[in-house]
């Protein structure tokens, strides 16, 4: 059996060839990863821009029903819970990467392009003009919202029973009025007078009243607080 010869030649040219066979897949992955950084741009361009989009063009047989939420089932926990619900490039957290790679997934499952992104968190994670728990939402048109996302660290379990003086006027005066009547019970007996009796502790109660409901009317008026209901959608600090 004869051997045939080695060609120096012919080795160093395919040896070429597999080198920039090798290339052209590092530059496909360096394209992929390029495009990838430019989607990952783009969308959180649309996130931290203002945009008056109310409609997403979504496909139906793509969207999960329990992910579909109404305005007003979004308004009434926001009331409940003292949120608001606004549009994302108020928001000034940290928008996470996993809220990106939903929003790609989103774009590719339904072949479009999601705008008019809206944030539903606490006041202070917002960044409000003057006058613990974030969900992102897509809208999807006639008053529904498509949730896209949700990150950080779920509500206090007692929040709602904490803002509940704070949705409407008849809450925060029964709340005055129940705080007095603890106060009272709190003033030791005789500190007036010798002799206890009735109407003395509904004068002292009036004078809580009196005196608790002026240092929630300061602070309503000094710090521009407002019911919950006023506030859930408003961008102003002291809305």
């Amino acid at each position: 059996m004869i051997l045939e010869k080695t060609n120096i030649e012919d080795k160093l040219r395919r040896a070429r060839k597999k080198q920039k066979e090798k290339g052209l897949c590092l530059e496909e992955v360096q394209a992929f990863l390029e495009s990838d950084v430019m989607r990952d741009a783009k969308i959180s361009a649309e996130l931290g821009s203002a945009s008056d989009a109310n409609f997403n063009a979504f496909s139906f047989d793509a969207l999960e029903t329990d992910r579909i939420f109404h305005i007003e089932q979004i308004k009434q926990i926001c009331i409940d819970y003292r949120l608001r619900f606004l549009d994302s490039h108020y928001f000034k957290g940290e928008i996470p990467n996993g809220a990106l790679t939903e929003i790609k997934r989103l774009e590719q499952a339904h072949n479009t392009t999601l705008k008019g992104f809206k944030i539903m968190a606490p006041s202070r994670l917002f960044k409000l003009e003057d006058k613990d728990d974030p969900l992102l939402f897509a809208p999807i048109g006639n008053g529904y919202h498509y949730l896209v996302h949700k990150w950080g660290n779920d509500l206090h379990p007692l929040r709602k029973m904490m803002v509940w003086p704070f949705k409407n006027m008849v809450n925060l005066t029964l709340f005055v009025v129940l705080i007095s009547y603890v106060a009272t019970f709190l003033v030791p007996n005789g500190l007036f007078s010798k002799n206890n009796s009735t109407a003395e502790f509904w004068i002292i109660f009036f004078f809580m009243f009196k005196a608790i409901a002026s240092v929630v009317i300061f602070y309503g008026f000094a710090l521009g607080k407002n019911f919950n209901p006023a506030i859930w959608n408003s961008k102003y600090f002291n809305a």
